[in-house]
């Protein structure tokens, strides 16, 4: 309905026949749910109504997102999504960091790259597959059609998007914390992006911020753990050892000398 005189701008169309509507995102939280107090226990019991209460908060929020009115943050927010697709916007600034952090940026960059790759293997491979969540359906939401980007065939739960940008973030924080934190800052803007476009539910980005957060951390410390490269330690020995020998002739005292 039009306010003040203004139309109200279009939202956007069901993405395709496969997009569930709202309701078809929940039933999968109402079934863990169920499975829950079913099995009995005033634990498992709580577990579950803990689940729907969750569950109806993660949906209310995605309704509120898509129906609060940002002219002026739908276009930078629909591009910052985009930018972060396949993970391009954090290769771009590893790429930066090769080029211009030195040796601790490069370090960095290694370790923010092999994040991404891990965690996106994580995600998709394992998480996706175990957790079958519907995207939602934009056109029920009425999310407005100048914010949509492109509706992904994957499922929802979690958002790659999300993990992929804290993994990249956890691991450059372990050599440089403050660009980490900065790089933080950025990847819950790109998460969020992820809502406000209408492909994610809060819950999903959630998650995968965790995930993300954690496997990072996890690899940098693994690769904190690799020995240094053997070649660079045995030259250095290698000259360490003929110094002395080079030097043998000076150090030899003269006879002659009293």
């Amino acid at each position: 309905m039009a306010r003040g005189g203004e139309q109200d701008p279009p939202v956007a169309r069901r993405d395709n026949a496969r997009t569930p509507a709202v309701g078809a995102a929940r039933s999968v939280a109402q079934g863990l749910a169920d499975g829950l107090a079913r099995s009995g226990g005033p634990v498992r019991r709580q577990a579950a109504e803990g689940l729907h209460e969750l569950g109806a908060v993660d949906r209310a929020v995605y309704s509120a997102v898509a129906a609060t009115p940002t002219p002026s943050l739908d276009e930078p927010l629909r591009r910052l999504s985009n930018a972060a697709n396949n993970s391009r916007l954090w290769l771009a600034i590893a790429a930066g960091l090769q080029m211009v952090g030195g040796q601790a940026g490069r370090r960095a960059a290694t370790r923010g790259t092999v994040a991404i790759g891990v965690t996106s293997a994580l995600v998709n491979l394992a998480v996706k597959s175990a957790w079958s969540r519907q995207r939602p359906d934009r056109a029920t939401a009425a999310v407005p059609l100048r914010r949509t980007v492109r509706m992904p065939t994957s499922t929802s739960f979690p958002s790659g998007h999300a993990a992929s940008g804290f993994a990249f973030a956890a691991a450059i924080g372990r050599d440089q914390p403050w660009l980490g934190l900065a790089l933080r800052f950025l990847a819950a803007a790109v998460a969020y992006s992820r809502v406000h476009t209408g492909v994610h539910y809060p819950g999903d980005i959630v998650v995968g911020a965790l995930i993300g957060e954690g496997t990072g951390q996890a690899v940098a410390g693994l690769m904190d753990r690799l020995p240094p490269a053997r070649k660079a330690s045995r030259s250095g020995r290698d000259e360490q050892h003929e110094l002395p020998d080079a030097a043998e002739p000076e150090a030899t005292p003269d006879p002659g000398t009293g």
